[in-house]
Formats: C-alpha cells, structure tokens, sequence
C-alpha cells in the first residue's frame, strides 16, 4: 500500500469550482461566495458565507476587493444584516468587515484582535506581518461557547488557535455544520508559522473538534469537507508524522531547518518551501515545550527564508 492510500492520512480534495462572485447554495440557508483572490495559500480564493435568509450573518466577508464587495452587496439585497462573524484576523479575511459594517450597521465579532501566540524573539521578524489584519477591532470578543443568533440561525464560537492566537470557527446550531475556516480545510493542511501560529495550540484544536459532532465542515478556502472526524483524526496523523521526520533529521544531524525542509519536503513545490520551514519552526518549538529536543537559544529560520 503506498503513503497515498494509507486511510490513517488525509485524502485531501482539491476538485472545486470557487465560481468567483456568484452566491452558491452549499447547505440549507447557507450561501457561498468565493473572492476571486487564489494564490499558494488561498487556493482558489476566500469562501465568504452568508447565514439565513431574512436575517444574516456574514462570515469572513474577506479582503477589501471592490468587486467581491459589489458581489456580496448583490446578494444580500434585501436582507437585514445583524452580524459580521470573523474567523481570525488574516488580510484575505478580515478587512472587508469594516467596509461591510459601514453599509449594513451589522456587529462585528471575532474571538479577538490580532496577535501573536507568543511574544517576538531579540532580532526576529514576523514573516506573516504584512499579512495580518493588525487594525481589526471586534465589536463584540465572542468567548469561547458563546452564540449570536437571528431570525432562524444561532452561531456558536469554537475557539480554535493554532493557524492564529485568535482562530475561532463557529458552529451552526442544528444543523451539524462548522465554518472552519482555515484550520481544517479539505485541499491541504493549515499552515501554523511562528509566532503567528502554534503547533501545540493547533494540535490541541484538532483534539477538540475529534469530540465534537459536526456532520460537514466549510472551510476558508475549498470544498466542504463531508467526513469531519475522520478527517481530522487523519489531518493528526499526518501532523505526527512531520513531527518524526523532524526528530528523524535531528538524529541524522541536521541542525539546520533549511536541511530539513530539503529532505523532508523534498516532492513538494520549492515555491512553498518558505511555508514549509515555518512549519518545521513551528514542530521544533512544540518539541522544545514537550522537551523532546533541547536548542541553545530559541529555535529560529536563519537568513531571508521567506518568501522561498
């Protein structure tokens, strides 16, 4: 049996036609549109929902683009919007909330504004600085287990950091349906970069949507997917798997992360391979904190790794 049949791992979709600026139905009173924004990490775009049918709420109403804005403003025609639910405060997310308040009068919520999962390192850069919604503000912090709701809809915030401090995905009361934006998604696993990011918050995330119920999961980007717990009880699998490779090349000797990602990722686009070092930075980190390996100093990418 080869690695891609193996069942323990992810059999990831990337079969999607995101049909850019039109409002497609993906589930009863669930519509989706997709921003025309696709790059290495949006794959074909940012999926925007819309949640009801009189009174709605948007989720990740996505970048400041003009003509998804127009798209969006189409499809709400005549509907009262009382909530702008934001998943985490990335720029192909979140900075269309505040134009969309503007319009509509609607609440903005989120889990927080952003920030980091753990404070900078002396002479480190944030790579993902430029990308970050640092202007965010919610008007509502929703804590974790609690709902806003309208006229046939209740959301329910599921805090899951890990991506960012500040992932949240949020549960669609009765109808088995979670928007897990960008930290469970069907085309390809999440990206978790320092210090945006954390593999142990991210890794204990995965731990609490396995105990959850949800019957499908729409994600920031890409299809649904259909099976969730197998999914992510496979997405687990995978992520453990990097782990080993990681400590694998620490007993070869590889003392540099940029040696890692040449042998571990060594099929995988080397337009992504920046990504990838973040992502060994980021099991390093959590191999640190479980001390299963020891660093003189905090582990860190050497040079200008990013963007590869």
């Amino acid at each position: 049996m080869s690695r891609s049949d193996d069942p323990s791992l992810p059999h990831f979709v990337t079969a999607f036609d995101p049909q850019h600026g039109v409002a497609v139905s993906v589930a009863e009173g669930v519509q989706r549109i997709t921003v025309n924004n696709p790059g290495p990490f949006t794959f074909h775009g940012t999926n925007t929902y819309i949640v009801g049918q009189k009174s709605v709420c948007v989720i990740d109403p996505g970048p400041d683009d003009d003509a998804h804005f127009e798209a969006l403003m189409a499809a709400l025609a005549g509907r009262d919007v009382t909530h702008i639910a934001v998943s985490h405060t990335h720029r192909d997310h979140s900075p269309l909330a505040r134009r969309l308040k503007q319009a509509t009068g609607a609440i903005i919520v989120a889990e927080g504004p952003h920030r980091p999962s753990r404070p900078l390192f002396e002479g480190e850069v944030n790579p993902f600085a430029e990308s970050s919604d640092t202007d965010f503000v919610p008007d509502l912090a929703l804590a974790d287990g609690e709902a806003i709701e309208g006229d046939g809809w209740r959301l329910t915030a599921v805090h899951t950091p890990g991506h960012t401090a500040n992932h949240a995905a949020f549960a669609l009361e009765g109808a088995g349906i979670l928007f897990s934006a960008d930290h469970v998604m069907a085309w390809a696993t999440s990206i978790v970069a320092p210090p945006d990011g954390a593999m142990s918050d991210y890794m204990a995330s995965l731990d609490r949507l396995v105990e959850r119920r949800d019957s499908l999961y729409l994600p920031g980007h890409g299809g649904p997917v259909t099976d969730p717990q197998t999914f992510v009880r496979a997405l687990r699998t995978h992520r453990l798997m990097r782990e080993q490779a990681v400590l694998e090349r620490i007993r070869q000797g590889d003392r540099l992360i940029s040696d890692m990602v040449k042998v571990i990722y060594a099929a995988t686009d080397p337009r992504l391979h920046g990504a990838a070092a973040l992502s060994v930075l980021a099991h390093i980190e959590d191999l640190v904190e479980k001390r299963l390996i020891a660093t003189d100093g905090p582990p860190k990418l050497l040079g200008k790794y990013w963007p590869a």
